[in-house]
């Protein structure tokens, strides 16, 4: 199986997110937090690579911020 490349740090997503999460939301075009927050979780778990605990990180993330994720 071939390495990933780590593309992190991306914009302001914390890296403990994990790599491919960080990879594959950075290929959908989200970099930052304020664009995770214009995304419901279900759709942040739709893209390959993000999953539970990512959700959960950028969760944390958000509310240190004052923001949260879209409703659904």
């Amino acid at each position: 199986m071939a390495d990933t490349p780590d593309v992190r740090p991306v914009g302001d997503l914390p890296g403990a997110i994990g790599k491919t999460a960080a990879r594959e939301l950075a290929h959908h075009g989200i970099t930052s937090l304020e664009q995770v927050a214009a995304h419901s979780q279900q759709e942040l778990l739709a893209i390959h690579g993000v999953g539970p605990k990512a959700i959960r990180i950028l969760g944390d993330a958000l509310a240190s911020r004052g923001l949260g994720y879209a409703e659904t």
